[in-house]
């Protein structure tokens, strides 16, 4: 299974739309970054037809150690969820 890196998408809008590779990877960055910032600041993040991110508050809670059985307390913490739209799922799908 391949992985695509942000150089990957980078040189895609180079090879598509004709930047200097410079500047895709100043815009691929400048996405990624104002996607973080808005999560961050408590936003959710919507692309139709692909699907949302949003940050989800996780109460602490008693965890086991798969390995020993012991338990141990799992601390409060804010996690990243991504939620794909029934677009892109059916897009999978196939």
């Amino acid at each position: 299974m391949a992985t695509v890196t942000r150089n990957d998408l980078a040189m895609r809008l180079r090879d598509k739309f004709g930047f200097t590779a410079s500047q895709a990877g100043k815009l691929v960055d400048l996405v990624f970054d104002e996607i973080c910032e808005s999560l961050v600041n408590g936003e959710e993040v919507k692309f139709a037809g692909f699907g949302s991110f949003k940050i989800l508050n996780k109460s602490a809670r008693i965890g086991r150690n798969p390995k020993t059985g012991e338990t141990a307390i799992v601390s409060a913490r804010r996690v990243a969820a991504f939620r794909p739209c029934n677009e892109f799922r059916k897009r999978v799908a196939k």
